[in-house]
């Protein structure tokens, strides 16, 4: 049977657990009690001095007749042995809040044991009612709000639909008149314009008392300026922000640097080329920031309730030891309290809840309640033990193929002998991108699991659906299928190596491979996790186009996967010439090496994922006016420079670059490793009660984290490796590049695990389990 403080663990919120009761506290103050409560062991006392002296031989006699007349007079009604008193206190200003205090009224009174057990339970109940009551009070206005703009939405589509049906109907007999004004030679101030100024004036006093009725107020709405037609010169304000379309997978975020709009075509000019498309454009936009507002606040609602139950269940259970320790029934009185407690007895939640339900089924789900369901109560995906078990499958082929290959490069020395060196310039690069692709899903899915494990809410981190979120088992699959079909791959071009076939068709396996790839990643039925790798192309594209979308945790997350995939794209380049100037054909791999334009390349290639990093600490510097990001944005620039100065380097051994080479990588190196260790993990605070981490950490052996700083330290610098040269022969050159590359994916993922965890304990500190939603309509007013 499982123990209740495990349960009760595995089951609350993350980023609420510091809210909830503390049950192993107060489990610990009752064991206490009941350590008090044991007899002393017995002394010799002197016969004078014991306790039973000088009592009459009938005292038992007596004290059983007093226990029998004590039941059978007494009432039924059990006395009351504590007291609990409720009084209001107005600490946070006008915020009155009730404040609980047990009195311990007969047989715990002189039990200071006791006292404390029943300090600590006010103290959490008072703590957890507080905690109910904010929420509470935040999800209540967050659908009050959520009506308001709901109530906007619907005026605006009505009139949208009107105004549609009256240009249809109206179209006709504007066509009729123009004609007779013609014929009557009508000037530009005819009175067939001024009443279509004057209709277009009234269908826009029309909107603007639609949506004053509404709460939204408009800059000098009692003075509005007109243009020079005539009409009135107004603006409402819409917000779409970028981070709306496309974080749940459908839609495109718009290309802007600004993150709202002006609605002018529907107040200004609803009637100009093109207004009616961009009009229901936005309002399609609106929309759906609106139902995905709701589908937040109905999750916050879930998990309130849910935190009501649970700990409602862990001060029964409580109290229950507690009664059981002491041989006395306090635990009705005190339930009787949280019953009537505040997190126990409003009923705000649940009446929130249905209300929900109703205006979504209504609005967004056509009056389904069955579809409408399926969004706000998405079903958790479960594990499948076929998953498992065709990993075990692809890991023990893998291991097997990956055997068969070794021998095989051993009998037709492609690793030895020099007359294989063509083997290492143009196919072996196209196998290390793909060893390098599967080494770092498999590092992803160490990181799901151990996540997992230790009950890090990464989906809510990224901002993943429940529905489709990749799981650890999923990742390892992907990982083994993909490294099994690219390690057979090689030991098929080794054996059709071996027996003779034309290099020419040999040669193109690879690339074959490679365009398998491309296609099972953007085939677009749904098969082969389709959610992910749209997802997965989705986040490329923002990070490609980093200055003009709003950066994202996970856009920033995984542009930082591509920094420590500098020699895969390094690999695609040379791979991509390869095919592309046909060398597998004449065998000429120093066709691409000596290239000029492939020579430049390389500098733009390990450029690229600093830069567009770089550009994402711009963008959030603009979008939240912290200069942490532009300090942030350094570290990528120092990368930038280093990476430069490496490969020049690498063509140029003179001194002069030798010692640029060690500069720009120390200052590099310290910049990095400051802010992995302080900034992305959080560690090195000399005043934190754990030495040298943090005060919050998620493992509980904190010698993990020292580990991982040293292990960290040590990979940062294996650019060391690019000055010593620890290199025998070309082949190994490359081999040993490849080795250090697989170093770097693991040491990115092993450096996810605490910054991500990071982020969670900073969730966790401002208690946020719930996305706060953008909403679409809001004054001009509030514009700062």
């Amino acid at each position: 049977m499982v123990k209740f403080s495990k349960e009760l663990e595995a089951q609350l919120i993350p980023e609420w657990k510091e809210a909830f009761v503390n049950y192993c506290l107060l489990k610990k103050q009752i064991k206490k009690i009941k350590i008090s409560r044991k007899p002393k062991p017995a002394s010799l006392y002197p016969i004078a001095h014991h306790p039973y002296c000088g009592l009459s031989l009938f005292q038992p006699v007596r004290n059983l007749a007093r226990t029998f007349s004590d039941k059978l007079f007494s009432s039924s009604e059990t006395p009351e042995i504590l007291e609990v008193r409720r009084r209001k206190s107005s600490e946070n200003g006008d915020d009155v809040e009730e404040i609980y205090q047990t009195e311990l009224v007969q047989l715990f009174s002189e039990e200071d044991e006791v006292k404390v057990f029943f300090a600590r339970l006010d103290e959490e109940l008072n703590k957890v009612n507080q905690f109910h009551k904010s929420k509470e009070t935040e999800f209540v206005g967050r659908g009050e709000n959520l009506k308001k703009q709901l109530d906007i939405l619907a005026e605006l589509k009505q009139i949208l639909s009107d105004r549609k049906k009256r240009n249809l109907s109206g179209s006709n007999s504007h066509r009729s008149f123009n004609s007779s004004a013609r014929n009557s030679d009508f000037s530009a101030g005819s009175p067939g314009e001024l009443s279509e100024t004057q209709s277009e004036t009234s269908r826009t006093d029309e909107i603007i008392e639609a949506l004053e009725r509404n709460g939204v107020n408009f800059i000098n709405s009692a003075t509005r300026t007109k243009t020079k037609g005539g009409k009135p010169k107004m603006s409402l304000r819409v917000d779409i922000p970028d981070a709306v379309a496309g974080a749940d997978g459908g839609g495109a975020r718009s290309i802007a640097t600004a993150t709202s709009v002006l609605w002018e075509e529907l107040v200004n000019n609803p009637r100009s080329g093109g207004g009616d498309f961009i009009t229901r454009k936005k309002i399609q936009c609106a929309e759906k920031m609106i139902r995905k507002a709701f589908v937040e606040l109905y999750r916050g609602l879930g998990l309130l309730k849910t935190y009501s139950s649970l700990n409602m269940i862990a001060f029964t259970k409580i109290l229950k030891k507690f009664d059981k320790v002491s041989g006395q029934q306090a635990s009705s009185s005190y339930l009787k309290v949280v019953k009537r407690s505040q997190f126990t007895s409003s009923d705000k939640v649940v009446r929130l809840m249905d209300e929900v339900e109703s205006i979504f089924t209504k609005h967004f789900a056509n009056s389904d309640r069955k579809k409408a369901m399926k969004f706000l109560r998405p079903h958790q995906q479960k594990d499948s033990h076929m998953v498992t078990f065709f990993v075990g499958l692809f890991t023990g082929c893998f291991v097997s193929l990956f055997s068969i290959y070794i021998i095989l490069a051993h009998l037709s020395g492609i690793f030895t002998s020099g007359a294989q060196v063509s083997y290492m310039e143009t196919v072996y690069p196209v196998f290390s991108v793909f060893a390098l692709l599967s080494l770092h899903m498999f590092m992803y899915g160490c990181n799901l699991f151990m996540w997992k494990s230790t009950r890090i809410n990464y989906t809510f981190i990224f901002e993943f659906s429940p529905t489709t979120a990749l799981r650890y088992r999923d990742a390892f699959l992907m990982g083994t299928t993909f490294m099994t079909a690219v390690v057979g791959a090689m030991v098929i071009h080794l054996i059709l190596r071996a027996a003779g076939f034309s290099a020419n068709q040999v040669d193109t396996i690879p690339g074959v491979l490679l365009l398998i790839f491309i296609c099972v990643l953007i085939c677009p039925f749904d098969a082969f996790y389709r959610p992910t790798r749209f997802c997965f192309i989705r986040i490329l594209r923002n990070i490609v186009c980093s200055p003009f979308y709003k950066v994202l945790m996970v856009d920033f997350f995984m542009a930082d996967q591509l920094t420590s995939q500098i020699p895969l794209l390094r690999h695609l380049e040379s791979t991509a010439c390869y095919f592309m100037a046909q060398s597998f054909r004449t065998h000429e791999y120093n066709t691409c090496k000596n290239g000029r334009i492939y020579r430049e390349l390389a500098y733009l290639i390990s450029f690229s994922p600093y830069f567009w990093r770089a550009m994402q600490c711009i963008r959030r510097w603009w979008d939240e006016s912290n200069t942490d990001h532009l300090v942030n944005m350094g570290k990528y620039v120092s990368a930038m420079v280093a990476a430069g100065v490496r490969i020049t380097y690498a063509r140029e051994s003179t001194n002069l670059w030798l010692t640029a080479v060690l500069v720009s990588s120390v200052v590099a190196t310290l910049y990095q490793l400051y802010w992995d260790f302080v900034k992305d993990w959080g560690l090195l605070n000399p005043k934190s009660k754990n030495p040298w981490l943090r005060d919050d950490l998620v493992l509980k052996n904190k010698n993990f984290y020292y580990f991982s700083i040293a292990v960290n330290l040590v990979l940062r610098v294996a650019w060391i490796e690019t000055i010593v040269r620890f290199r025998v022969n070309h082949v190994q050159s490359h081999l040993l590049d490849f080795l250090l590359a697989s170093l770097e994916v693991i040491r990115r993922g092993h450096w996810n695990f605490y910054r991500v965890e990071n982020e969670h304990l900073n969730n966790v500190g401002h208690f946020r389990a719930v996305k706060t939603v953008p909403l679409p309509f809001r004054d001009m007013d509030s514009d700062d």
